[in-house]
């Protein structure tokens, strides 16, 4: 498995040699790799929303020992188009899917911060609610949705949750979670500031970084058929393995299939 890069200044994920001098980049040569992060938040607007897009990463970094936390920022309510549904009723259906979903990928607790679908917005009180969630998990390492995308080709419109929840996510992170003086409230709550190492951006126009999940394809798959609300009848395999394809023949090096993301290391 490997993690391959595409720039002419490519970012170094957590599997790359990670160091800030050439004695320490030796020394870190002739170490042992390290597979990847040990703390992970995935951050995202609903329920699914990662399985399609980052899930086989999940797999693998949480097969390799990284402790994942899912925090979803709705539950998803308002995703039926059947009459009879309830958001109530659907909320607790779509929380129970992405538990299993998560069962099956590894990860080791799921978040639901309860806003209501299809109205999420990048407010104050919610970058604060974020930076108190992030200085309780305080992850090394932070996978959450692209805030620049707004369509894709000529047929996909971005959803505005999705958006939303990128960009607060990104604003929580730096400079919110790190600086001492903002949000002082959540000091006296015992919440010390926290600096998030890394950033993947999913479903990104421009990613730089991909990262192989061959060996984490048919459980990506597993955990998206747990979303039996979503997926009806549509059997995901064929696109998906097709998306997961082409990503890889993006980034030579990476596997017969791969997940793509925008890559940061936070200084």
């Amino acid at each position: 498995m490997s993690e391959s890069h595409q720039s002419e200044t490519p970012s170094q994920p957590s599997a790359a040699v990670d160091a800030e001098s050439f004695e320490t980049a030796a020394e870190a040569a002739a170490a042992p790799e390290r597979a990847g992060p040990g703390r992970v938040a995935v951050i995202f607007a609903h329920p699914d929303d990662a399985e399609f897009i980052c899930s086989g990463t999940v797999a693998r970094w949480a097969a390799e020992g990284a402790q994942v936390t899912y925090v979803l920022l709705t539950n998803g309510d308002k995703g039926s188009d059947d009459p009879t549904m309830t958001h109530e009723r659907l909320a607790a259906i779509r929380m129970a899917e992405q538990r299993a979903a998560c069962a099956v990928l590894g990860v080791a607790e799921v978040l639901f911060l309860g806003h209501p679908d299809a109205m999420l917005v990048n407010t104050l009180d919610l970058r604060r609610e974020l930076v108190r969630v992030i200085r309780t998990i305080r992850p090394d390492t932070v996978i959450c949705q692209d805030p620049t995308v707004r369509y894709v080709g000529q047929s996909y419109l971005n959803h505005p949750d999705h958006r939303a929840a990128g960009e607060v996510t990104l604003d929580a992170i730096y400079p919110a979670a790190r600086d001492r003086m903002t949000f002082p409230e959540l000091l006296a709550e015992g919440l010390e500031p926290h600096k998030v190492a890394e950033v993947y951006l999913a479903g990104s126009e421009s990613p730089d970084t991909a990262i192989d999940i061959t060996d984490y394809f048919e459980t990506k798959l597993a955990a998206l058929r747990a979303h039996r609300s979503q997926m009806g009848e549509w059997d995901p395999d064929a696109e998906v393995r097709g998306w997961a394809r082409e990503t890889a023949a993006r980034f030579p090096g990476s596997g017969e299939y791969a997940e793509s993301y925008k890559y940061f290391k936070l200084d």
